[in-house]
C-alpha cells in the first residue's frame, strides 16, 4: 500500500526541516513546501492525503486561505493547522476555513505526530466508495428534502422553506458538528434579506427553530455557540 501523501507548508526553513525530519523518523513521508504556490502546484498534480498548514505565512495567502482552497477541492483531505499559542481566534477561523484539527506553537512533536496519524486514519476511513446521493437529511424533528427544498414533519405534512431558509439549512447539514460564525453564514448564503447585518442570521435561525425543533426555546438541532455563532448537531438516532 502506498504511503500517505503529506504536504507541510511552512515558510520558516528551520521549522520546516525540523518537522519534516521528525515525521520522517516515524515512518511518514512529508513533502515540505515553502509557500502556498508550491502546495497548489503539488495538489493540481495529485491531491495529498494530508496538509499541515502554518497559519502565519509571509505571503498574500495565509494558512486559512490555503485551507479553504484545499477544502473546496476535496472533502477527504485532512487539514491540520499550526496556530499561535493560545490564540482562540486562529483556532475558530481555522475550523471555519475547513480545517480538521490544529496544533498550537510551540508544540510537542509527539502531539503533532499523534494528530497527524489520527487524521490519516480518518482520511483512510473516508476512502471507501461514496454512498448513493442523499436526497433527505434528518434535521431536528423533521426531514429536509433537498430535492424539493422543503421540510417533512413527523406526521407527513410538509412545510415550505423560503430560499434563504433552505440555503442556510443546507449550509448547516453540509457542516455538521462544526461551529459556524454569523459572518460566514451570511456571506455563504446566496440570498440576502433586509434585516440589519447583525440580526439577519439570528432572525432566520429563529424561524427555522420554530419549524424543526421540538422545543424552540431549548434547541437541540441548531445550537448557539457563545462567541462564535451556531452549530448543527445531527440526531443520534
Amino acid at each position: 500500500m502506498a504511503a500517505p501523501r503529506i504536504v507541510l507548508v511552512e515558510d520558516d526553513g528551520f521549522q520546516r526541516q525540523l518537522v519534516t525530519d521528525y515525521l520522517s523518523q516515524h515512518g511518514l513521508r512529508p513533502v515540505p513546501a515553502a509557500s502556498g504556490a508550491e502546495l497548489k502546484r503539488m495538489a493540481e498534480q495529485a491531491m495529498p492525503d494530508l496538509a499541515i498548514l502554518d497559519v502565519q505565512l509571509g505571503e498574500a495567502e495565509d494558512g486559512f486561505a490555503l485551507a479553504r482552497w484545499l477544502r473546496g477541492r476535496s472533502a477527504r483531505i485532512g487539514i491540520l493547522m499550526l496556530t499561535s499559542a493560545g490564540d482562540m481566534v486562529d483556532r475558530v477561523v481555522g475550523l471555519e476555513s475547513g480545517a480538521d484539527d490544529y496544533v498550537t506553537k510551540p508544540f510537542e512533536p509527539r502531539e503533532l505526530l499523534a494528530r497527524v496519524r489520527a487524521l490519516l486514519r480518518r482520511s483512510a476511513g473516508a476512502a471507501a466508495p461514496p454512498p448513493a446521493k442523499v436526497s433527505e437529511v434528518r434535521v431536528g424533528t423533521c426531514m429536509l428534502d433537498l430535492e424539493r427544498r422543503l421540510l417533512v414533519r413527523p406526521d407527513g405534512s410538509e412545510d415550505a422553506l423560503t430560499a434563504s431558509e433552505f440555503d442556510l439549512l443546507k449550509l448547516f447539514v453540509s457542516h455538521p458538528n462544526r461551529p459556524l460564525t454569523r459572518d460566514w453564514l451570511l456571506e455563504s448564503s446566496s440570498h440576502r434579506e433586509a434585516d440589519a447585518f447583525d440580526r439577519a442570521i439570528d432572525n432566520r435561525i429563529l424561524r427555522l427553530r420554530r419549524k424543526l425543533e421540538a422545543d424552540p426555546a431549548k434547541p437541540e438541532a441548531i445550537r448557539s455557540v457563545r462567541g462564535v455563532g451556531y452549530m448543527f448537531v445531527p440526531p443520534r438516532d
